[in-house]
């Protein structure tokens, strides 16, 4: 705060004990410091609240960062997921299209025949 050194400390002194008096010297001193300790105190907690208020700043300014990366994410996400729910849509539609195309082989068909007994008899062909 103030660099005060001892030869001003000294006159500070001896000029205080010939204004306020011997008698009233070391109540105005207790007085003094007490004063100066409280103007300390004052000026640590201001420079706490300015450090408080600039590490918050420093935190409002990470999350902000941090919600936008995590919307950035989210975005990507959902593009990626739409783009393979349409290849799948396509690829869904064109297997339908290539299915009908194609008639079903003829060697695994089985043929069910009504029998003499009534019961159904498969019959290959």
């Amino acid at each position: 705060m103030f660099e005060i050194s001892f030869p001003e400390l000294m006159v500070l002194a001896i000029v205080g004990l010939v204004v306020i008096g011997p008698e009233r010297l070391p109540r105005a001193a207790r007085a003094a410091g007490l004063f100066l300790g409280r103007l300390k105190r004052y000026v640590n907690d201001v420079k706490a609240d300015i450090d408080r208020e600039m590490r918050f700043d420093e935190l409002k300014k990470t999350q902000m960062e941090i919600q936008d990366a995590m919307r950035r994410f989210e975005e990507s996400v959902h593009t990626g997921f739409h783009q393979v729910e349409r290849e799948l849509e396509e690829n869904a539609q064109s297997l339908q299209e290539t299915s009908g195309a194609v008639p079903a082989p003829l060697e695994n068909q089985t043929k069910f025949a009504t029998g003499p007994d009534g019961g159904a008899d498969s019959v290959k062909t």
